[in-house]
């Protein structure tokens, strides 16, 4: 007999990750500068665990797992699961030098596997383990936050303890302290961010600065060379914010409001089209001439094309995270924390940051960084100075039904 799952997914929210893992920025790559690595694509059988039925496991009246037994003082290894190109590596690729010094100076031998490619895919592995309370063999893993939070919210995630973790505790940078999916930090704590801004081809705009959504969607001189991203929350976020509305608390008019104004553009033929991280190619050339971007893609642009360019709107941008959780039923718990602390330190959050190039989630890693390459430690997509940050928005979490509707309305507008 087929259960209520409270968290199956719709049509809409499945068209939605199809998008984001084929083209969006599911299929983003963790790589350091000019290091590419594909993602993988979307797999069915990963669709088909996302949206399988099942009664969510027990849980305690906090929403969190019932605490499992710790073997961390007996066994001293870490099962470690995370993206392909996040984590450093020495120039011959044969060692991985922040894990090899965190294992000499603690003895926990770190178990550390790329496999997960994509977060539908790897949640796929993992959710019948987690739904039948049983131990799915990782003590960490990092996940995007709208993974993130159904994992907490299904009560699959175990509690920090803040004790073991005084370095994360001190170190986060405040625009990820407290998202509205894991309030403080009980939980989680982000491996790194991802920011969408706005990128321009200078060439292409003959010089101009293009710095605002209303620039993109209202300048004659750019009209069918616009592009905007498929990936509802960074679209729409950052047309909340353009019309001043703020994507933390926002309504349903609101929603609807910057999907109107997004529809005159489309309308008005002055968007060109909706675009996964395939756009870099139409930006490169100038085909494009501005559009919605993701920080790392700009990064690694900038680098082999002097007239990409970037701006941060005044109205602020649009911020999310991979994030750090530990499985319920994960046998070494506190060897899991020591590490997540560990990569708190600043130099050891430096060494990382200057490999994978995105924003560092650890407040006060400048100075670090600056000794191993003063140009990365200057990069605002890397490090964000006060005035960034202060213009950083995450987008809220939403229920299941809003966002089913707010998928739906986005899909139409798109054509996908």
């Amino acid at each position: 007999m087929e259960q209520l799952d409270p968290d199956r997914l719709s049509a809409a929210q499945l068209a939605a990750m199809r998008r984001s893992l084929t083209s969006g920025r599911g299929a983003l790559t963790r790589r350091s500068l000019l290091r590419a690595s594909g993602i993988g694509a979307l797999t069915l059988g990963g669709l088909s665990a996302l949206t399988s039925c099942g009664i969510p496991p027990a849980r305690r009246e906090d929403g969190s797992a019932a605490a499992s037994a710790d073997h961390s003082e007996q066994e001293k290894e870490l099962n470690f699961s995370n993206w392909t190109e996040y984590m450093d590596t020495s120039e011959d690729e044969k060692s991985r030098p922040t894990l090899e010094e965190f294992g000499k100076r603690t003895g926990i031998e770190v178990k550390y596997t790329e496999d997960i490619n994509d977060n539908v895919e790897f949640f796929g592995k993992i959710r019948p383990q987690l739904a039948a309370g049983q131990d799915t063999g990782r003590d960490l893993i990092v996940v995007t936050d709208w993974l993130a939070a159904r994992i907490i919210r299904l009560g699959w995630a175990q509690k920090l303890d803040p004790s073991r973790l005084p370095h994360a505790y001190a170190n986060l940078s405040p625009q990820f302290r407290s998202p509205d999916w894991d309030p403080g930090r009980s939980y989680s704590y982000p491996w790194t961010g991802i920011s969408t801004v706005i990128a321009y081809n200078s060439k292409a705009t003959e010089g101009r600065k293009v710095d605002s959504v209303t620039q993109l969607l209202d300048d004659p001189s750019l009209k069918g060379r616009v592009g905007f991203l498929t990936e509802m929350r960074d679209s729409v976020g950052m047309t909340l914010l353009d019309q001043g509305k703020d994507p933390a608390n926002f309504t349903t008019a609101d929603f609807d409001g910057a999907i109107g104004r997004l529809q005159k553009g489309v309308d008005t033929k002055q968007i060109r089209r909706f675009t996964g991280n395939d756009y870099t190619a139409d930006l490169d050339k100038g085909d494009l001439a501005a559009c919605l971007a993701w920080a790392g893609d700009v990064i690694q642009l900038q680098a082999g094309n002097p007239d990409i360019k970037y701006a941060v709107p005044a109205a602020g941008y649009i911020t999310s995270s991979d994030n750090l959780l530990v499985p319920a039923q994960a046998r070494h718990k506190a060897n899991a924390e020591k590490l997540i602390d560990y990569y708190y330190e600043l130099p050891v959050a430096a060494r990382l940051a200057a490999f994978i190039s995105y924003v560092c989630p650890v407040d006060g890693v400048k100075d670090e960084l600056a000794k191993i390459d003063p140009a990365l430690a200057e990069n605002t997509l890397i490090v964000p100075d006060k005035a960034m940050t202060a213009k950083s928005h995450a987008f809220r979490s939403l229920s299941s039904e809003e966002e089913t509707a707010y998928e739906e309305k986005f899909t139409k507008l798109i054509g996908a």
